[in-house]
């Protein structure tokens, strides 16, 4: 790719995500200091009323602001996004690893496990996962956290196989050095290279899995501001003519999606350099 335009899609990718970290920060504010009101049953406004001064998206089934549920939406979707890669980090790294390093019964037990588990479609696990989980911010993570576990597992496990067999790896056992010693100081700092990459991709994909949780009922509780749950209310709408219900939290989910893409696709070619 060139240059330029590497650093065009990597800048511009930064500029949308840094508006969105700046507006999570604002509603947490927002939310702590109870700036505004959150009321979920706002029955002074107009239901479904069109974009106007008072309220720029408009208003959706129940009086609600949709400018400031699309914003409110943000901050789940980090959480969930954060939650969900943290915990999958949490599982898949220190499995990798063991796969990887002892091999034998315990990889091939893993690898076999981790490979049904991905060979499953992200969006059918996820579904059926949350199904039997419920609704819930945690579940919800917990959910996307089996889902791309074994991406993690199966990327660690392939590094700790090559850099096992480096020589520094191999001087360090002949010298003596613990099991411990090895896998800590000369294997896990350079396996863990090319995690931004992946824990990006994997972010933009995760929004879009939350939002299709959500539009399908299997997500965060009704009450909790969430882009897909009111994609699906603002389907109900949409025949009739109410078009900004749908279009402010769809173009939220798109650029979130449209600037983690960004940055992992120009992580990830930075990494093949």
């Amino acid at each position: 790719m060139n240059n330029n335009i590497s650093k065009n899609i990597r800048k511009t990718g930064f500029i949308i995500l840094s508006f969105y970290v700046i507006t999570v920060l604002l509603m947490l504010l927002f939310d702590f200091y109870n700036l505004v009101d959150f009321s979920e049953t706002p029955l002074r406004n107009q239901i479904y009323a069109p974009p106007s001064l008072s309220h720029l998206c408009g208003t959706d089934r129940l009086g609600r602001d949709v400018c400031l549920r699309t914003l409110q939406g943000s901050t789940i979707a980090f959480e969930v996004v954060f939650l969900s890669l943290f915990f999958s980090l949490l599982v898949g790294l220190p499995l990798g690893l063991i796969s990887g390093y002892f091999g034998g019964y315990v990889d091939k037990l893993l690898s076999i496990l981790m490979d049904t588990i991905f060979s499953i479609p992200v969006i059918l696990l996820s579904v059926v996962i949350a199904f039997i989980l419920g609704r819930g911010v945690l579940n919800a993570s917990l959910a996307l956290c089996i889902v791309y576990s074994p991406q993690y597992y199966r990327l660690i496990r392939n590094q700790t196989l090559l850099i096992k067999s480096e020589n520094y790896v191999e001087a360090a056992t002949i010298s003596g050095a613990s099991t411990k010693a090895i896998i800590i100081k000369y294997i896990f700092p350079n396996v863990i290279t090319p995690l931004p990459v992946l824990l990006t991709l994997n972010a933009a994909d995760s929004v879009l899995v939350l939002g299709s949780l959500g539009f399908l009922g299997l997500g965060v509780p009704a009450n909790v501001p969430e882009w897909g749950s009111d994609l699906n209310l603002a389907l109900i709408a949409l025949p009739t003519g109410i078009w900004w219900t749908a279009l402010y939290p769809g173009f939220a989910m798109f650029f979130l999606v449209l600037s983690l893409s960004f940055i992992g696709e120009d992580l990830e070619e930075s990494f093949k350099k």
